[in-house]
């Protein structure tokens, strides 16, 4: 069905191709190849686009803030082939070129592989997930980007080499049930932060946040990537993330930790991830979350 128009209340999205220096830039990031489960996960980039125009782009304030005023946002499109060794290595050069024009990169993804990639071009030195789950398993999957990023050399050395220091890492909204007492050790003696589920609800966004920038953002220039993993978030809201459970973040939780941790100047780029668009409800309502957290993303970056 087709969206109405009014003059007066301009749509997110349908943003212009990049053309020089920008604020922020979306690209595209369509991994699904190594999914541990089931997905359809490459189709989720042009669903969230699709999606965008829902929305509008002011935040309300006060003050009033229209973010395409505000902001220059431009659209990379996407990486052809973003899966394997030379997939990973595009990613990284290209994620590479749009850090050096722009503020923000925000890489639409995809499964959570992607955050390997796009967290190395970015030349990120601290990471901040949000994610039900470690990902911190053995091997090349949607469940191994955290461990990579902490113990891998990517196999085109030339386009990039640098690991995270896990001192450096937090991992916001791990749940139980959904992790191993192995991963959940591996991350403890790695010297992970681990912000549990409960633990969030006990301390409040504002609290979490500013503990974990602070460890993220530590060190001589710091560049922090962010990882959204939309699993997260409660099943009811995002059934489009094969993994997703009862009884994770609601939506309004996901876009205000989102939105905070954007409006620091040292997240350099960010990732969404986990969306199925293939398998969303009738109502797109996963893929309309995601659509919603790039917008917070830009909200947090023009309130900088």
């Amino acid at each position: 069905m087709a969206l109405s128009h009014d003059p007066l209340w301009p749509r997110a999205g349908s943003w212009p191709a990049v053309d020089g220096e920008a604020d922020a830039v979306l690209l595209g990031v369509p991994t699904w190849r190594t999914s541990l489960s089931p997905t359809g996960a490459h189709a989720t980039p042009a669903a969230i686009r699709e999606a965008l125009p829902r929305y509008g782009a002011t935040v309300l304030g006060p003050p009033i803030v229209d973010l395409d005023e505000a902001l220059r946002i431009r659209d990379a499109g996407d990486v052809a082939e973003p899966d394997g060794d030379d997939g990973e290595a595009t990613t990284i050069s290209r994620v590479r070129e749009l850090s050096e024009v722009a503020r923000l990169v925000i890489a639409l993804g995809g499964d959570n592989s992607l955050t390997y990639p796009v967290a190395l071009g970015a030349r990120a030195t601290g990471l901040i997930t949000f994610d039900a789950h470690f990902d911190l398993r053995d091997g090349v999957s949607n469940g191994t980007p955290v461990r990579r990023l902490v113990e891998d050399t990517p196999a085109s050395a030339t386009v990039g080499t640098s690991r995270i220091d896990p001192t450096r890492i937090v991992q916001i909204g791990i749940a139980d049930f959904a992790n191993s007492a192995a991963y959940a050790r591996r991350a403890a003696d790695w010297g992970i932060r681990v912000i549990t589920l409960d633990e969030v609800r006990r301390r409040g966004a504002a609290d979490v946040v500013a503990e974990a920038l602070e460890i993220a953002g530590s060190g001589d220039a710091p560049r922090i990537h962010l990882d959204i993993d939309v699993d997260v978030c409660d099943r009811s809201v995002a059934p489009g993330c094969p993994a997703s459970v009862p009884g994770g973040l609601a939506a309004g939780e996901l876009r205000s930790l989102t939105r905070a941790v954007a409006a620091d100047a040292r997240v350099v780029s960010a990732d969404l991830a986990e969306v199925d668009a293939t398998a969303d409800a009738d109502d797109a309502r996963t893929v309309r979350l995601a659509a919603l957290c790039v917008l917070e993303l830009l909200a947090g970056l023009a309130s900088r």
